[in-house]
């Protein structure tokens, strides 16, 4: 393990001094050269690390303490951490008190219990940088790379504060590795975290010895750039995210399609706080994403995400307390049988009522349900619901929807099984969405397979708006073919959809499904869909949903 007098050999310059602070009794050793930058009472003065936090001038900067308290929050315990920091001291003297405008490079050590056990570092002026370039290499701590947000927030609040006190600015940019959690579903977390150090490598090969970069995310970084006179921002991000992504990371196992996107601000022009400083950065990078990946955009202010942020989370907020407070109920749409008009069954919908008793129906909540991960939660308590009613009503036969995500959710397998022998499951047919992407055929057919063993029906949902093929529907082995509403409601006046609808009926036919139309408005529309064969209708004719499920 390094020691004091390896970093004064190895590191120290005429323009840097070197120091070793131990944590267990806050002792603080200095090379002999200290003398000369603080003061000749160094050795008694500044002998601990208390001491010298105290001489830190108020507003100069956040000290020492911080940084390793950074260093133990990134969670790399058993690992030495590196920080840069900048602050403002005063020491004494014989022409009295000087204000000292310092960078502190540091490692942390850890001990064997996770704690930093001792720090090894060089302190050198400010101004001084140009003199530190001359040093090798290796002697320059970078900033915390590491997992944990916070080192990078107090590497930001330490360039702002040292802005605040120039005049000057300073560029930040967000940089996130585009699909990772696709990249990851294809090749692993190990090749992912081959990708992950590659860009880490090449974005800091970009920066100049006085900039800075520091972990944001698991796949994103920030740096924090000085702008040079008449320099660009824009033009300075441009040719880093082209470099960086010049050409594909190559990996143990190849290389592979992987680039990144940026998002970037000037500070603290456009925020002045590290949490402004975040924000506005991902607005940026979100931009860019909706863009095109694998480029950048600048902070515009006219666009600010926090506004539409505070609204999902109120809103994901209310559906869950409406789930936790039972404010959620079902609407009954009957399906009749197409020949006779004789009611076969009814879809369970969902509804979602406010504390103010403003009832939201599904295509109000499912669509953003799905945006917050909370569809799971929905599809669970219709599904109790759904179980309740037909216990309640021995001749009601209901279905219900599922997202094909949650055909594997813990909780919605054990309350289907829970029902196995209680006959309930012979009265209800599951409908599996089909606007979502069926991923794994195979899968998706085991879990019908498991439905029809407990006696359920099964029915492709919203069919001819998602992805799935008739090829598919055949291997899936399911009972009914549900044809989205948008093809059926104005079929009568469109001769394509017309085609497509008689096509769709006659396929599924063919195939042995029955078939739903939904939104079916008016007699003309019944007739011919009726002359076609299709078995059941579904809409405005029929019946609206209601709270109770129509008889006859």
């Amino acid at each position: 393990m390094a020691s004091l007098n390896d970093i004064m050999r190895r590191f120290e310059t005429a323009a840097s001094v070197a120091y070793e602070w131990c944590l267990a009794d806050d002792r603080l050793q200095w090379s002999p050269s200290a003398a000369a930058l603080l003061g000749a009472d160094v050795v008694r003065e500044l002998a601990s690390g208390r001491s010298y936090a105290a001489r830190i001038l108020p507003g100069g900067g956040r000290g020492r303490a911080e940084a390793v308290e950074a260093c133990l929050s990134a969670g790399l315990a058993g690992e030495s951490q590196q920080f840069h920091i900048r602050y403002s001291i005063r020491v004494g003297g014989h022409e009295g008190p000087r204000d000292l405008h310092l960078i502190d490079r540091g490692v942390c050590h850890f001990d064997a219990e996770g704690r930093v056990g001792r720090v090894l570092g060089l302190i050198a002026l400010d101004g001084a940088a140009g003199v530190l370039q001359a040093a090798p290499a290796t002697a320059h701590v970078l900033p915390n790379a590491g997992s944990g947000r916070r080192p990078l927030a107090m590497l930001v609040k330490d360039w702002l504060d040292t802005a605040g006190m120039r005049g000057d600015g300073f560029g930040v940019v967000l940089v996130g590795i585009d699909d990772l959690a696709r990249l990851n579903d294809i090749y692993g977390f190990a090749v992912v975290d081959e990708v992950i150090e590659i860009f880490r490598r090449r974005l800091r090969a970009e920066l100049a010895e006085d900039e800075a970069m520091g972990r944001f995310s698991v796949g994103s970084f920030g740096l924090l750039l000085r702008l040079r006179r008449d320099e660009d921002l824009a033009d300075r991000v441009r040719a880093i995210v082209d470099a960086v992504n010049a050409r594909p990371p190559r990996t143990e196992r190849g290389a592979l399609a992987a680039a990144v996107t940026a998002g970037a601000l000037t500070a603290p022009q456009q925020a002045a706080t590290p949490d402004d400083v975040f924000r506005c950065a991902q607005d940026a990078l979100y931009q860019a994403r909706h863009g095109s990946r694998g480029s950048f955009a600048i902070f515009q202010p006219a666009f600010d995400r926090a506004v539409e942020h505070r609204g999902n989370l109120l809103f994901a907020d209310n559906i869950v307390r409406a789930l936790d407070e039972g404010r959620v109920s079902l609407a009954y749409q009957p399906v009749a049988l197409s020949r006779d008009r004789v009611i076969a069954f009814h879809e369970a919908l969902v509804r979602v009522r406010g504390r103010d008793g403003y009832v939201l129906d599904g295509a109000a909540v499912i669509p953003a349900a799905e945006r917050f991960g909370l569809t799971g939660l929905i599809d669970r308590r219709t599904l109790q619901l759904a179980f309740a009613a037909l216990a309640d009503d021995p001749q009601l036969t209901l279905s219900v929807n599922v997202s094909p995500g949650n055909l594997d959710d813990g909780a919605w397998i054990a309350l289907m099984d829970s029902h196995a022998g209680d006959g309930l499951c012979r009265r209800l047919i599951v409908e599996i969405t089909e606007s979502a992407r069926l991923v794994d055929i195979d899968h998706v057919r085991r879990r019908i397979d498991w439905l029809h063993g407990l006696g359920c029906r099964v029915a492709i949902d919203d069919f001819g708006v998602g992805y799935t093929s008739f090829r598919s529907l055949r291997e899936l082995s399911v009972d009914i073919l549900k044809i989205d509403g948008s093809f059926v409601s104005g079929l009568m006046q469109s001769e394509p959809d017309r085609h497509f609808v008689r096509s769709l009926i006659e396929l599924a036919a063919n195939i042995g499904l029955s078939t739903v139309a939904e939104w079916v408005l008016d007699e003309p529309t019944a007739g011919r869909l009726d002359e076609w064969g299709c078995t059941y209708l579904q809409g405005e004719l029929i019946g609206l949903a209601a709270p109770q499920p129509l008889r006859g």
